[in-house]
């Protein structure tokens, strides 16, 4: 492959990450806003609103679809599967959401989805600090990175096993948590896409075959 099209492929690949990274930012707003006492829509109003439950599943599933789609565009690299798999579940989220404005879907079970989603992106970060060994700052932020996304995990493991109590369930705190990720999933696909936290199909391979880095 020339590196026109090598670089082409990776502006595709960054286009995807910087629209999944909107729409994460954008459900992360939508729910901030909405679950907020101090935001512009009460929790009444939203839970009766079903067009508003829709369009939040149609954000979470946007984002989803551009992570899955961005993943295929790199699937020649073995370690693009976790960042599939995140697609897929945000996809899967922004389904189950959708159909929570017509039928009852528990927070237990988003909260599942969510934990699928923490882990994979966090063992995608990792992998590809482990390649980033040679980028000692890229290396070590999307490590942390990682940490932090297995730390989300966790928070939402114990909602679905009930270590962590909803008392009510789901309390407007639980979606405070799911804002919170969904704005720190943006910022580590906007760190990927810009460059900062180099995707790992950028670094020049071990057999120094020239691929250009970004």
């Amino acid at each position: 492959m020339g590196r026109c099209a090598v670089s082409q492929k990776l502006t595709e690949r960054r286009s995807l990450l910087v629209l999944s990274s909107f729409f994460h930012a954008t459900f992360s707003f939508m729910i901030l806003l909405i679950w907020s006492p101090d935001g512009l829509m009460t929790l009444r109003r939203f839970a009766h609103s079903r067009s508003s439950i829709g369009q939040l599943g149609l954000v979470a599933l946007t984002a989803g679809v551009c992570t899955v789609a961005a993943g295929i565009w790199n699937a020649r690299e073995a370690y693009s599967w976790p960042l599939m798999l995140n697609g897929l579940g945000c996809s899967a989220l922004g389904i189950m959401v959708a159909f929570g404005a017509t039928r009852h879907i528990t927070f237990r079970s988003l909260a599942l989805v969510i934990a699928v989603m923490a882990v994979s992106i966090g063992v995608y970060e990792v992998t590809t600090a482990q390649k980033l060994r040679g980028h000692r700052i890229d290396g070590w932020l999307l490590a942390a990175a990682g940490v932090v996304s297995v730390g989300f995990a966790g928070v939402f493991l114990g909602f679905v096993f009930g270590w962590v109590r909803l008392d009510p369930s789901p309390s407007p705190q639980t979606f405070h948590w799911l804002g919170s990720y969904f704005g720190f999933s943006a910022i580590c696909m906007l760190g990927l896409a810009l460059g900062h936290l180099r995707p790992p199909s950028a670094i020049r391979g071990a057999g120094n075959d020239g691929l250009p880095t970004i």
